[in-house]
């Protein structure tokens, strides 16, 4: 079996496009009407985490029982309990914004993700020194740092826009020290899915040997996506029996003449398929990083926040926003894609 050519530029760019699919994943939701949050949670959460996972393993990977059947156990699992934490950070991440909001959530949920994420498995492996002595490795550090200081002032603009745009500063459910607890919840739980992943490689090596190719990171998914989807149906069901909102799943509310069924079981699957997509196309952008496969976390991170703000733009979210949101926004982007840059080019000179 050939192995896959290492190219840094085309990991890049494939990185990508799963952060514009990551980015613009929640943008169907604004066409949903008369479900409640967990209703809207749970049915876009059992597309991406649970059906697409299998779909994708399915046709991508050849073999895939006797690949199941040969591949160890304990990996499964680890994958699967990984997994099950990086659900429950993102079930953090949105019980946060109800207290900060979304801009500060992001900020430092995502930007706390980015380095924990990239840094810390190298490091548990024991690997990082030596990975770092390598050439380009001061362009990647340069990178994840510039990186995180573009997330900060990102968030920071996205949190003058909110005021800017607001009539009320403050929310009646603000609350800073909830919101930042649970932001560096999130932060923390979502680095994880690193850990996840890499508790995957093995499934994945075996994948590999009956031919996967690039496409051998699917068959990961399986386990560490499933258990974030568990974790994920535990606290939407909870919800659900608390306010006794299940049965909008077949019949909606009374009183929402707008409101239709099959629409919003399809943007619902809309939003799994586009928040899918974003680790269909991690997966072909990784295996061709090379030497410094561990930043493909920081980079997804980067461009992730990078386009999700330039989507904001193009929706014209920001127009009515003071000078100094505008520049912070502005400056925000310069860094950010300086960041991405700096661990581009690091990539290129590991690769030479």
């Amino acid at each position: 079996m050939s192995p896959i050519a290492t190219n840094p530029l085309l990991g890049v760019a494939l990185h990508a496009v799963g952060a514009t699919f990551a980015a613009t994943c929640y943008t169907p939701e604004k066409q949903v009407r008369g479900w409640s949050w967990q209703t809207y949670w749970l049915t876009q959460a059992s597309f991406c985490w649970f059906l697409l996972p299998l779909l994708g393993a399915w046709l991508t990977i050849p073999q895939l029982a006797t690949v199941l059947s040969e591949a160890p156990r304990p990996a499964m699992l680890h994958s699967f309990l990984l997994g099950s934490a990086y659900g429950i950070g993102g079930t953090a991440f949105g019980i946060s914004i109800r207290y900060i909001g979304f801009s500060l959530t992001y900020a430092i949920a995502v930007g706390l993700s980015s380095v924990l994420g990239t840094l810390i498995p190298p490091l548990v492996k024991g690997t990082l020194g030596a990975t770092l002595g390598k050439p380009g490795a001061e362009w990647i550090v340069a990178g994840i740092i510039i990186g995180t200081m573009g997330i900060a002032g990102a968030g920071w603009a996205g949190r003058l826009k909110e005021r800017d745009l607001s009539a009320q500063q403050q929310s009646g459910q603000f609350s800073l020290m909830k919101g930042l607890l649970l932001s560096l919840l999130a932060g923390v739980l979502s680095a994880v899915y690193g850990f996840a992943l890499e508790a995957g490689e093995p499934i994945a090596d075996v994948a590999t040997a009956h031919g996967a190719g690039v496409f051998r990171g699917n068959v990961v998914y399986i386990f560490s996506n499933t258990g974030a989807f568990v974790t994920t149906a535990i606290y939407c069901l909870y919800l659900h029996a608390r306010h006794k909102t299940l049965g909008e799943l077949v019949e909606l509310p009374a009183g929402q003449p707008k409101a239709a069924l099959p629409v919003n079981f399809l943007m619902a699957a809309i939003t799994g398929l586009f928040w899918y997509g974003q680790f269909f196309f991690y997966n072909l952008g990784h295996v061709r990083m090379g030497a410094y496969k561990f930043t493909s976390w920081a980079i997804h991170m980067i461009m992730l926040v990078l386009i999700s703000n330039l989507v904001g733009v193009a929706l014209r979210e920001w127009r009515q926003c003071r000078r100094l949101t505008l520049q912070t926004i502005t400056l925000a982007f310069i860094v950010l894609v300086a960041a991405v840059l700096a661990l581009t080019y690091g990539n290129y000179l590991g690769k030479e």
